[in-house]
């Protein structure tokens, strides 16, 4: 039966299909909600458009994203297709039919299967009623069903007989797990029973009706605190007033609690007052309270057949009345340098102590200070700060500060301060500090075991206002402890311990400490200076104390050369420069520096530097020679300046200039026509330096120069024998072939014996305009060289002599011109003309044989003049 019905749904939906050309494909149930674990069964429907060219056994089933085996599937027609699927666990799963047709699968449609569970039946029925406002009711659903399940609230009146009157039920509806009747549907009435029905798409359960009386579940607003306030004169009490509220059950009793806590703990006491129905508030006293602390107060009520408290009110709070403080203040005391008149500022400061209870609200603190040797200049301050600055003299003061409130004054705390010129002794010996996981510990040795109290006070390094110091006093132990969050991280703190003895503190013992290290917050900067050639002098500050986070334990220097390895030299803290030795010379240099800490170390910026090629050592050594030098020259230079005359005398004599002499005339007409000037003018070219040679031997003392000056002599005489046929008598003197004045050339061996001074002058002024004038004077040593070259040359070369005419007028011979006669020898040039070597080769004018005192006396002289020849 069952399966007939399938198929004549299949063939319904089948027919649904072929009439609805809109959709292509549908799926059938659609949004299936089935039992958990039970099996699933979905039919996929092609439409029109696929049924040419597919049918159903194109059609394929997925799972989500898995493919459902070819075994679940079952092809009902050509159109129709379902797949089967058992023990279906899935909460929620998508289903989903394709076509695949020649390899391609193509989504047709999908729908949404949910599993789930029938519901429980509800049970823990709970309400609560407020009167004339609210009916809530509430249960417990059971397990989870997965599904959509609705809920739904029966309240039914009942007879003796539990058995429910018609017309008398009333419900609500919910989706959750509550459901409530509100105002007017709310009477009161002592006999409702409550019950619940659950339902979802797989079955429906109920629950039994329960009975609840309304005026057990009651519940009704909290009451309201009128009033928390004490009563003057009367320590330690407050009185707590309230009101109830107004919608309640008639003609009922209540019971109430008061709760109270002080502000300074986290427990609370309660207090239960009674009250009847025909009571509108309540009050109560609290006693038994602490003086001057204010307490925080709340109430609530409940009927006294109710099984419901009301919350609780609004909190109101008040203090209780206060006393007097009944512990003095902890005072310390902050000393400054004296000042330039001879006053010092002490900075006071103080703290209520913890006293338990408190002592109330401070009003105010009175200071009084006065000289210790003098009472009776008190002095009185009054402040509402915690903290004050007296400027004192130089002079020892007591000093005690008194707190005041509404009640009455503290007890005194005094201290002493002590005169500039004051020397205490140095009672403790030593002090350290060390960190555990939560607390700073200080521990000192003390030298004198009787003082019995003593003060720590600690700061941070960079703190400048005294005020901001904490401290603490200790009695009878030599350590103490803080919580680790009373000191920040890697701030560097001062703690000084004083020992007291009574009112006054010795001397303290003060040390420096961090409860927690972290490395530098920058490094050192490197200052080079000026380096030397193998070595440098690095520099540095210390880091900033806001920057070292920590004890500075090492500084290192590393510095690499360019291209070099990387070296460093490592120093303590306390040294802030250093001396890198054993540099190479000439090389560019990286330093850097690096500060350490326990925590790790941080590089400053790097510098480079270049050592020097010399050093000043060096430099001495190259200088001192060279200015050693420059002032032996300069010595040397001032002495010839200062010894010049003498030293011209000693090296450079001087010569006589015969055309200066007075002892002879010299002839003023010198022929310009002379065919010998004429010859030198004609070629414009000077005779060079190598055609002249001197023929005498080295003559180097006054013997030679005398034998020389003989044989001169003789010389000469021959010579005047051989040419006196041609020579013209006169004062004008010619050569001796006036046609060949050009070409004339020197016999390599002839004297030049020329004795009248016009010629000589006139001889020099033709030469010098030509080219270029040579007087070649030569000492005793060029004179011989000279005369052994020409005498070699004498052998292959032809010369002619030039013959001078007569003088008619005698030269007077003067002696100190002796060592002036030289003998001068000129070489034929290889340029001059063929013809003119072919001339004869010893033509000479001479002059008579020297002699001694004769006025007009010829001389020859090495000065005398420069000859020129054409080349």
């Amino acid at each position: 039966m069952f399966n007939c019905l399938i198929w004549m749904f299949v063939l319904f939906c089948s027919s649904i299909a072929d009439e609805n050309s809109i959709r292509d494909a549908d799926i059938f149930p659609s949004s299936p909600e089935i039992e958990r674990g039970s099996t699933l069964k979905l039919f996929c429907v092609l439409g029109k458009r696929y049924t040419p060219h597919r049918n159903a056994s194109h059609i394929i089933w997925k799972l989500n994203h898995e493919l459902i085996a070819q075994e679940n599937y079952n092809v009902v027609n050509e159109t129709v297709s379902s797949i089967t699927i058992h023990n279906f666990t899935y909460s929620k799963a998508h289903v989903k039919c394709f076509t695949k047709y020649l390899g391609k699968e193509q989504l047709l449609v999908h729908t949404e299967v949910k599993s789930g569970f029938p519901p429980d039946t509800p049970g823990n029925i709970s309400c609560i009623y407020y009167f004339d406002a609210e009916l809530t009711c509430t249960w417990t659903s059971g397990r989870e069903t997965n599904l959509m399940t609705n809920y739904t609230l029966y309240r039914k009146m009942m007879r003796e007989g539990r058995m429910t009157l018609p017309n008398t039920v009333a419900s609500c509806q919910s989706k959750t797990e509550s459901c409530s009747f509100y105002y007017p549907d709310t009477a009161y009435s002592s006999s409702f029973c409550f019950q619940v029905k659950a339902e979802n798409v797989l079955g429906e359960a109920l629950s039994d009706c329960v009975p609840m009386p309304m005026e057990k579940i009651e519940k009704f607003e909290p009451p309201e605190i009128l009033s928390v306030k004490k009563i003057t004169g009367i320590k330690q009490l407050l009185t707590v007033t309230w009101k109830m509220p107004e919608k309640i059950i008639p003609s009922q009793d209540f019971i109430c609690e008061v709760q109270y806590r002080n502000l300074y703990s986290n427990s609370s006491e309660i207090v239960t007052v009674p009250l009847d129905s025909a009571e509108k508030t309540g009050s109560c006293n609290l006693t038994g309270l602490w003086d001057s602390t204010e307490y925080s107060v709340a109430v609530r009520c409940i009927s006294d057949v109710s099984i419901f408290w009301s919350e609780w009110s609004r909190r109101k709070t008040a203090s209780t009345e206060e006393k007097a403080p009944s512990e003095k203040v902890d005072l310390w005391r902050v000393i400054e340098s004296s000042h330039s008149a001879g006053n010092r500022s002490i900075h006071l400061m103080w703290k209520p102590l913890n006293s338990f209870p408190p002592s109330g609200r401070m009003l105010g603190y009175k200071i009084q200070y006065f000289p210790e040797n003098n009472a009776a200049l008190k002095m009185t301050n009054n402040s509402t700060d915690k903290k004050i600055t007296l400027l004192l003299n130089e002079e020892a003061y007591i000093v005690s500060i008194t707190a005041y409130n509404s009640a009455g004054n503290s007890p005194e705390a005094i201290l002493r301060i002590p005169s500039t010129d004051e020397k205490t002794s140095q009672i403790i010996e030593t002090v350290r500090t060390f960190t555990t996981n939560e607390e700073v510990v200080v521990e000192w040795i003390a030298s004198e075991p009787e003082v019995t109290e003593y003060v720590v006070e600690w700061y941070e390094e960079l703190e400048t206002d005294p005020s901001r110091r904490s401290w603490q006093y200790v009695s009878n132990s030599t350590n103490w402890k803080t919580n680790k969050k009373n000191f920040k991280p890697f701030i560097c703190y001062n703690i000084s311990v004083y020992p007291l003895h009574g009112n006054k503190a010795a001397a303290p013992y003060s040390i420096q400490t961090y409860v927690e290290e972290k490395k530098p917050s920058e490094g050192p900067v490197a200052d080079t200076g000026i380096p030397g050639k193998n070595e440098v002098t690095i520099k540095w500050k210390e880091i900033s104390k806001d920057k070292r986070n920590g004890f500075i334990s090492n500084y290192t220097i590393f510095y690499k050369p360019e291209d070099g390895e990387e070296l460093n030299e490592t120093v303590n803290s306390d040294v802030l420069q250093y001396r890198l030795k054993s540099l190479q010379a000439n090389t560019q240099y990286t330093v850097y520096i690096m500060a350490s800490n326990e925590a790790g170390g941080t590089s400053g910026e790097p510098k480079t530097f270049k050592t020097l090629k010399f050093n000043k050592e060096d430099v001495i050594f190259i200088a001192l020679p060279i200015g050693l030098s420059m002032l032996f020259l300069l010595g040397l230079w001032i002495t010839c300046i200062l010894k010049k005359h003498a030293l011209k005398k000693v090296c450079w004599p001087d010569i006589p200039n015969p055309a200066e002499s007075i002892a002879v005339e010299w002839p003023l007409d010198a022929s310009m026509n002379n065919s010998f000037l004429k010859g030198v003018t004609s070629e414009a070219k000077t005779i060079d330096f190598e055609d002249v040679t001197v023929l005498e031997h080295c003559l180097p003392e006054e013997s030679q120069e005398g034998s020389l000056l003989i044989n001169c002599e003789n010389h000469v005489s021959k010579c005047t024998d051989m040419n006196t046929k041609g020579m013209v008598n006169g004062d004008k003197k010619v050569l001796y072939n006036e046609e060949n004045e050009a070409a004339k050339r020197f016999s390599p061996s002839m004297t030049y014996i020329i004795t009248d001074q016009d010629i000589r002058s006139q001889m020099h002024s033709a030469l010098i305009p030509t080219k270029e004038i040579q007087a070649i004077e030569k000492l005793e040593d060029d004179l011989c060289e000279s005369q052994q070259t020409s005498i070699k040359n004498e052998e292959n070369v032809n010369e002619e002599v030039l013959k001078l005419e007569d003088f008619g007028e005698k030269a007077l011979f003067n002696p100190y011109l002796k060592n002036s006669v030289k003998t001068r020898e000129f070489l034929i040039s290889e340029n001059l003309p063929e013809h003119s070597k072919n001339e004869t080769k010893s033509q000479s004018t001479v002059l008579p044989p020297f002699q001694q005192n004769v006025a007009g006396q010829s001389y020859v002289t090495l000065d005398m003049f420069g000859l020129a020849t054409a080349h």
